[in-house]
């Protein structure tokens, strides 16, 4: 069996443990991350694009709120091009509380979070699809922030400094020297190959398998699994946050992000971090609650539906069935200290928007017990210093629509314009031939038309250019993965857009019909 050596191992390759990685290569640490998957398959990927500002806390989470409120700025100069300058409005409907306004409002300014009252007609001004009978509307400083392409940057952060990504890398074990992890056993899911990694140091953050990892030290964390639906329309309603001013409920959010707008979210606990299926009363409830903010909303086109899994901190005493009520501020659990246990910590929950102090204070630790490593420098280090842009789709039509280019390049996925040199050095770089995980990359197949049109021919570029390609270029694995949460779905407009998309592959191009597979 190989084996190597390195100084951090990383576990998980969502936001957490990648800025994990990335700030511990920043102190001069060698680092591994393993990911059992691609990037953005776990919880980063799967939420509903937010920025916080910390507002939504003030009152029933200010840890959460206050590192909101110190980080949204820094992650708005370490990553700029991955946030969309939305603004975001909290706004009192006729549905909400009359009271909660007033201790909101105070709770922000108690919690350093930034909030203006602002006149309601300017709010209607600004966004008249809102309801004209809300009450109070406040700004506070939320805006939209494309994940898939944060998690891209990072990876691309951690190679340019050092650091090595391991993605499709499962870990089977964790090997135990007296009182301390000592070694991974790790297999690469590709290949099929077993490798053992020793480390002087083991960072879980797994994200919703944090238990599940620990368990393999011996350690068992209280986690409770709260699932969260959400529902992406195929146009945007309004281009401002539009948040309920109420306490945090399900279906009280629109966030517009990219090309759609994002409505969330519910909160469900589960049992295990893939239950992701999403019932039709959460779709419901959703839309209802939902067009309280916006009545026009019956006139949208719901384009997929969508759940993640958040791991939260149970403390003694709380029940199944509450994850709503739960802290949504992260843990940081140092096992030599907590369990008696060397060599390890894990770090879970949080937001997205405190990803990058969530990784300051595990690598603190790390550097406290290890004894190398640089202070922290994350706060002030752009990210990307060129400020690449992955997903923009503005930016890709000015590439694209030129007559010279034009000419030259064949659009394979209109609605996110995608042309076919993109997927053929995505194709021919990946570590993976799975078509997914290109649209990862690309977004390919996630516009209004969900693949209907640019998945056969994506997956005919696979089978051409794919060093090892298969029978079908990946296209019914793919088409599996894109047809995940339509069913809920599967009325008016977009059952229509269904119907048309299974008649290309089923009848005309006889992809095997299969069941919607578990999300």
């Amino acid at each position: 069996m190989p084996e190597i050596s390195t100084q951090l191992l990383v576990i998980g390759g969502g936001v957490t443990g990648l800025g994990v990685a990335w700030d511990a290569c920043l102190r001069g640490l060698k680092v591994v991350l393993i990911e059992q998957n691609d990037i953005g398959q776990g919880t980063s990927g799967r939420y509903h694009g937010v920025l916080h500002s910390g507002a939504r806390y003030a009152i029933s989470d200010p840890g959460s709120a206050k590192d909101c409120a110190t980080e949204n700025p820094i992650i708005r100069h370490i990553a700029p091009h991955t946030i969309e300058e939305t603004g975001g409005f909290f706004v009192s409907t006729p549905a909400d509380p009359i009271d909660y306004p007033d201790r909101w409002f105070a709770a922000c300014h108690e919690h350093g979070v930034y909030v203006e009252e602002i006149p309601t007609d300017l709010a209607l001004r600004t966004e008249p699809s809102i309801n004209p009978r809300i009450s109070r509307a406040f700004r506070v400083l939320d805006a939209s922030l494309d994940s898939f392409e944060l998690l891209q940057t990072l990876v691309v952060a951690i190679q340019r400094a050092g650091g090595q990504v391991w993605l499709r890398h499962r870990l089977e074990d964790l090997t135990l020297q007296g009182d301390a992890v000592v070694g991974a056993e790790v297999t690469n899911l590709t290949s099929g190959e077993r490798i053992t990694i020793r480390a002087n140091y083991f960072v879980n953050a797994a994200g919703p398998w944090v238990r599940r990892i620990a368990n393999l030290a011996g350690i068992d964390i209280p986690i409770a699994l709260g699932k969260g639906a959400m529902i992406a329309l195929a146009s945007r309603p309004v281009h401002t946050i539009i948040n309920r001013c109420r306490p945090p409920s399900d279906g009280d959010i629109i966030v517009p992000v990219g090309t759609v707008a994002v409505l969330g979210t519910t909160d469900v606990e589960v049992e295990s971090p893939t239950e992701l299926a999403i019932g039709q009363r959460e779709i419901d409830f959703l839309l209802a609650q939902c067009e309280i903010l916006l009545p026009e909303l019956a006139k949208s086109r719901p384009l997929r539906a969508w759940a993640g899994i958040r791991p939260l901190y149970r403390s003694s005493g709380e029940g199944f069935g509450r994850t709503r009520g739960l802290p949504r501020g992260h843990v940081l659990l140092d096992h030599n200290d907590r369990d008696g246990v060397k060599g390890m910590a894990s770090i879970f929950s949080g937001k997205l928007t405190t990803f990058r102090l969530m990784a300051e204070q595990a690598v603190d630790l790390v550097v406290e017990q290890i004894g190398v490593g640089l202070s922290c420098r994350t706060a002030e280090i752009p990210l990307d210093p060129e400020r690449t842009q992955f997903f923009q789709l503005p930016k890709r039509f000015e590439e694209i629509a030129t007559p010279d280019q034009t000419e030259r390049e064949q659009i394979i996925c209109e609605c996110e314009w995608v042309n076919r040199s993109a997927i053929e050095e995505a194709i021919k770089s990946s570590s993976s031939l799975d078509l997914d995980d290109i649209r990862r990359k690309l977004r390919l197949g996630m516009g209004p038309c969900q693949a209907g049109f640019c998945g056969y021919r994506a997956a005919g570029i696979a089978y051409e250019v794919a060093p090892s390609p298969h029978t079908d270029g990946r296209l019914e694995a793919f088409l599996r993965a894109r047809w995940r949460g339509l069913r809920p779905l599967g009325w008016g407009e977009t059952l229509r857009q269904m119907e048309i998309t299974r008649r290309i592959y089923v009848d005309l191009l006889h992809t095997p019909e299969t069941q919607e597979p578990p999300q």
